[in-house]
């Protein structure tokens, strides 16, 4: 039997590029929120072991407050895999493993602005299905 090398995923780090927060009233704890995520990726031409995902999200409470930032996940692959296989490899993963940190970013950025939001606890996400492609120079 052999054993085939499996790809390996490294997470290099999120950066927060972008925030825009508005708020109208004190946020009622009892109003929902429409949460909404949007995960791209970039796949840099002259590198084919690194990639980007490209994450808005947006939380907003109408009435009260709406909150949206852009987040860059950077990656690294290493390990042979053709396009679809790669495709589906990156799209289920990258976003999984950079999840958390969005999540913990939002938290702490919330439990800071009183009672505008309160401290805010986004669940857990599942992502499914291929992640967009953004093409070079989009």
């Amino acid at each position: 039997m052999e054993i085939q090398n499996q790809p390996k995923l490294a997470f290099l780090g999120v950066d927060i590029v972008d925030i825009d927060f508005k708020a109208t009233n004190s946020y009622d704890s009892k109003s929902p929120i429409d949460l909404d995520i949007y995960p791209k990726v970039f796949y840099p031409k002259d590198d084919n072991s690194s990639f980007r995902i490209i994450m808005d999200v947006e939380l907003i409470s109408k009435n009260f407050f709406d909150l949206k930032l852009l987040a860059i996940g950077n990656f690294s692959l290493s390990g042979e895999l053709n396009g679809n296989d790669k495709k589906s490899f990156v799209s289920r993963n990258a976003p999984a493993i950079m999840f958390p940190y969005v999540r913990a970013f939002i938290s702490t950025l919330t439990s800071n602005l009183g009672s505008a939001t309160g401290h805010l606890m986004i669940p857990t996400q599942f992502f499914k299905g291929d992640l967009e492609e953004i093409a070079p120079g989009d």
